[in-house]
């Protein structure tokens, strides 16, 4: 195993990392949900997408100013060209009720548990270090699609809580400052090249790429430790 230095927090991306899928087909049915919900209150399905699609980029080039969730809507409603108070309580909804049908969209982790608690020993930190392009309330329904709940984790990130995305390093730079450990005794795992391995890693943290559902990048390859998500046990064990 590659001589690492001391790791005092484990940080777990989660779609395809924690939580198999196939990203592609989820965010499908995911924008087919959404849309269809939101449709009675006057925005056409094809809108809303675009709108939520306009929302997220928004977020990815947040520059900390805001949090992601006030550049979200403010997107939002520019996009549409009016502001109605209602909609963002109308999609909460949509959250806590249909966004549940999406776990037919993704598979079992039997490991997952016992990663995340095989993370915590020796005192360390855990960290849900999914992109926090979504509410809350949707980051704690997918992770209880494992087992898992927000008591176990020392941090997770939704739009409500951050101001920065994945890829850009200041996200996991915002983290460290959160939990008060250097990025340098932080361990990022994740299956993305890019947002998860070069983020990460140009923001000091140590990686391990989970190659089960790996996503790959076009101009950047890791070359670092990698292997299945069963290797990532493995490796937490070790540490």
């Amino acid at each position: 195993m590659t001589v690492r230095p001391e790791i005092k927090a484990v940080f777990f991306d989660l779609d395809g990392t924690l939580l198999p899928m196939d990203q592609s087909v989820f965010a499908k049915e995911y924008f087919k949900g959404i849309a269809g919900h939101i449709a009675p209150y006057g925005i056409a399905p094809q809108q809303m997408i675009d709108f939520t699609l306009a929302g997220t980029a928004a977020m990815v080039h947040n520059d900390g100013s805001q949090t992601n969730e006030q550049v979200f809507w403010r997107t939002f409603f520019k996009e549409l060209g009016e502001e109605k108070e209602e909609i963002p309580e109308i999609a909460a909804e949509f959250y806590y009720d249909g966004f549940k049908a999406l776990k037919a969209q993704t598979g079992e982790n039997p490991l997952a548990c016992e990663a995340v608690k095989t993370a915590h020993c020796n005192g360390r930190k855990v960290v849900l270090a999914t992109n926090p392009v979504f509410p809350m309330v949707a980051q704690l329904e997918r992770i209880s699609w494992l087992g898992l709940s927000e008591k176990d984790f020392d941090l997770v990130t939704s739009f409500e809580n951050s101001h920065y995305c994945k890829p850009n390093p200041d996200y996991y730079r915002e983290i460290c400052e959160k939990i008060g450990v250097a990025p340098e005794n932080c361990l990022m795992v994740g299956n993305d090249e890019r947002e998860d391995m070069k983020a990460a890693s140009e923001a000091g943290l140590t990686c391990f790429l989970v190659t089960d559902y790996r996503i790959m990048s076009k101009h950047f390859v890791w070359t670092g430790e990698r292997g299945s998500f069963e290797q990532v046990l493995h490796m937490l064990e070790r540490l």
